[in-house]
């Protein structure tokens, strides 16, 4: 394996690691708001795979494994776009909210529709508000500084 590979794949495992923290920490805040707990909301993650209301411990435990797949997805993508287009480097702040606007394009307009079109697409001000605050700020901005600096180092 290349030194370039291995550094690739350590960008986006610091990016994986940072952005998908601050966006699970966020979705508990926004879950306790709501007068749900964080494994109710990680259950809910989970039903992707295993389908609503599966109780025991191995839920959350899947849907906090599925959250970090997907970030792992997300942070890939731009790091490999990155490899490319210089300019996404050049410009974090900028290219991370542009980036936090796709990932949450794509999460809610295709991803969460496709697996639940009886409750995809929903929107409230305060629940579009919350979705773009932890796209933009906790996982577009994030990828696109750590794969700046990575990319600079």
């Amino acid at each position: 394996m290349s030194e370039m590979t291995r550094g690739a794949g350590r960008t986006i495992a610091l990016a994986t690691l940072v952005a998908g923290t601050l966006d699970i920490l966020s979705a508990s805040v926004y879950a306790m708001i709501a007068g749900r707990t964080p494994v109710q909301m990680l259950r809910g993650v989970s039903g992707a795979i295993l389908g609503a209301g599966k109780d025991g411990a191995i839920a959350p435990l899947v849907g906090l494994a599925l959250h970090f797949a997907i970030m792992a997805v997300m942070a890939a993508v731009f790091v490999l776009a990155a490899r490319r287009m210089s300019l996404l480097v050049l410009r974090p702040l900028s290219t991370g909210v542009g980036y936090g606007l796709v990932t949450w394009a794509v999460m809610n307009l295709v991803v969460l529709p496709l697996r639940w079109p009886a409750l995809f697409p929903r929107f409230t001000a305060i629940g579009l508000a919350e979705q773009l605050f932890s796209h933009v700020i906790l996982v577009g901005i994030p990828i696109a500084l750590i794969t700046s600096r990575a990319t600079r180092a």
